[in-house]
């Protein structure tokens, strides 16, 4: 089982961000993806920087994957996608349909998890254009993906997002530029403000969602280390860890050592207390509500219940 590290979908400094990546040489993933996923405003990174990023990542023996926007609502931001897609080396991270048609014969891609594929059918209309990997839809759980996989087409590896805050949605509209009663147009760049996101409250006070500029979040992270066995069963190729401003690193050892058997999955959910930001979650995983968080004796209890 591979471990791959997610798009960077935050808006950091440029040194941040290249410190970043030149510590994630040295961490135990094979798959990098990287680009901007979110919003095009964000060019503190230009693709020339990432395309450096990627050399370096390339050097140290990661797979580089480039990333594209999940929304695409200007002509500027097709050009750019253009040139990720002709990049000419690495493998494209398509995350809408428009991504799909220009990568589609030309190179190998992965069906982004904003692509919304919920069957086999879909998947083998992505295979069938060129995928090569597809990102299960963070929303679905364990018994959804396994009858998926039961009839998964050929050729086609799974990606299960394991780690960080969930993506919900994206929206034309920034929702971090209206918490300062800003307009989109001039939003100051605000969503720099917060290296993890702006986290909403329930009126009953709780921890709710996290505003990324036009993407919304949820505030706990989802984190399914205590389930690495069953991914394993179900010949899950890949997790995805997405990352976080602090603990990365941590994080990335932790769900490493479980899936080498060093660590037991009990003991990866202890290794990470404390690393996430937020409360921990796995619901969705589970088919129960996304923010819920459920202990491995519960899960246990739950399918000996059910016979599973």
């Amino acid at each position: 089982m591979k471990l791959a590290l997610g798009p960077l979908l935050y808006f950091w400094s440029r040194d941040d961000v290249l410190a970043f990546y030149r510590q994630a040489c040295d961490w135990p993933v094979d798959v990098v993806y990287l680009g901007e996923a979110v919003c095009s405003k964000r060019r503190g990174v230009r693709l020339e920087d990432w395309l450096a990023i990627a050399e370096e990542l390339s050097a140290a023996g990661k797979e580089v994957v480039l990333s594209t926007l999940a929304l695409i609502e200007a002509e500027s931001e097709l050009l750019t996608l253009r040139r990720i897609v002709d990049n000419g080396r690495y493998a494209v991270e398509a995350n809408d349909m428009g991504a799909v048609r220009l990568a589609a014969g030309k190179l190998p891609f992965v069906a982004g998890p904003h692509l919304n594929a919920y069957n086999c059918e879909t998947l083998g209309l992505f295979r069938d254009l060129g995928a090569q990997r597809w990102v299960m839809p963070v929303e679905l759980s364990r018994d959804t993906l396994a009858a998926i996989q039961a009839c998964r087409p050929a050729g086609l590896e799974t990606e299960v997002f394991a780690f960080g805050r969930m993506p919900l949605a994206f929206s034309a509209r920034c929702f971090t530029a209206r918490h300062y009663n800003l307009p989109k147009d001039d939003c100051q760049l605000r969503c720099g403000d917060f290296s993890d996101g702006l986290v909403l409250n329930s009126q009953e006070g709780e921890q709710f969602l996290a505003m990324n500029g036009i993407q919304t979040q949820s505030a706990a992270t989802c984190n399914l280390i205590g389930a690495v066995p069953e991914l394993k069963e179900l010949n899950v190729e890949v997790l995805r860890l997405s990352p976080q401003s602090r603990h990365m690193d941590k994080v990335v050892a932790a769900f490493r050592t479980v899936i080498d058997g060093t660590l037991t999955p009990q003991q990866g959910v202890e290794a990470m207390a404390g690393l996430t930001r937020g409360e921990p979650c796995n619901g969705y995983w589970y088919g129960s509500a996304g923010l819920a968080w459920l202990e491995q004796d519960e899960v246990r209890a739950a399918r000996a219940q059910s016979g599973g």
